[in-house]
């Protein structure tokens, strides 16, 4: 890796309920981003392997996230950069997979040192990647394994992911609860970045209803009319999954594609919002 010195932004992406799209866009920011010229890492802390999937690289082929929470590996040692056999990532994107064997995190860590935090697994080796990568993307499962409660305390940004689905808001609220928690018990910097609304089809009175729900829980002050949901929203389309299928994204399946080119502007305002000098909001009203 080159010596270079970057200003590394961590954001954990998530939701306390799965099937929100979470991987998807957590997958198709680091992409668009990598597009944009940022040396960008995604570190699949799932046990359900999807960012993993998504890049297509084989599973159980290589060392990744168990390895390095468990203390076996540095996390330099089993980043993926694309020369590996078998591996074809995107330039200025790399991976450190997840596999099924994450599933027993917490029995392992519990049995290696019984005095060990869960909460801060995550912390030698985020502080060991700081500095070069401009992002690192952790995309988190939806329960509260060791690696998803680590990356609360990692993260510098929590952008929330949610559908147009019953659920999704409970979810979010639930979500919302952790990150309060964090930053009163360990990380008080963590900010909430945004919320990604995906897989919409905005004629539904659920997408609508989930609009509003956003607009008015994340606003930026008790008086402002405006919220911090990315002006961006993903719609629903089936090029989704048929990429998915292929172990590709949709910057190498459809790049011209409508969702491509708004995965492009989503990337463009996790850019802007991620500058010190163009962030409006310290505290956000929760609802």
């Amino acid at each position: 890796m080159s010596s270079e010195q970057r200003q590394t932004k961590v954001i954990a992406v998530g939701n306390q309920k799965g099937g929100v799209g979470k991987t998807t866009n957590t997958v198709h920011i680091a992409r668009a981003l990598a597009e944009r010229g940022h040396k960008t890492l995604v570190w699949d802390l799932d046990m359900n392997s999807g960012a993993t999937k998504h890049f297509g690289v084989p599973l159980d082929a290589f060392m990744g996230t168990f390895e390095v929470l468990v203390g076996d590996e540095e996390p330099a040692n089993v980043i993926l950069t694309g020369s590996e056999e078998g591996v074809s990532l995107p330039e200025n994107l790399h991976l450190i997979t997840s596999r099924r064997k994450l599933e027993a995190i917490d029995e392992t860590l519990a049995a290696k040192d019984k005095f060990m935090a869960r909460s801060d697994v995550l912390i030698d080796p985020i502080q060991q990647l700081r500095g070069k990568y401009d992002f690192i993307l952790l995309d988190t499962a939806p329960n509260a394994t060791a690696p998803t409660v680590a990356s609360y305390k990692v993260a510098d940004w929590f952008v929330l992911s949610a559908m147009p689905d019953p659920f999704a808001i409970d979810g979010i609220k639930d979500a919302l609860l952790d990150i309060q928690a964090v930053q009163r018990r360990g990380n008080p910097n963590l900010r909430v970045l945004g919320v990604v609304l995906a897989a919409v089809d905005e004629r539904t009175r659920l997408a609508r209803t989930l609009t509003n729900y956003v607009a008015d829980a994340f606003r930026l002050s008790p008086d402002s009319p405006e919220s911090i949901r990315f002006h961006t929203i993903i719609n629903r389309s089936t090029v989704i999954p048929e990429a998915q299928k292929l172990g590709q994204t949709l910057f190498e399946y459809m790049p011209f594609h409508k969702v491509t080119d708004q995965y492009r502007r989503l990337a463009a305002e996790v850019e802007s919002r991620t500058k010190p000098t163009e962030l409006p909001m310290k505290e956000v009203v929760n609802g």
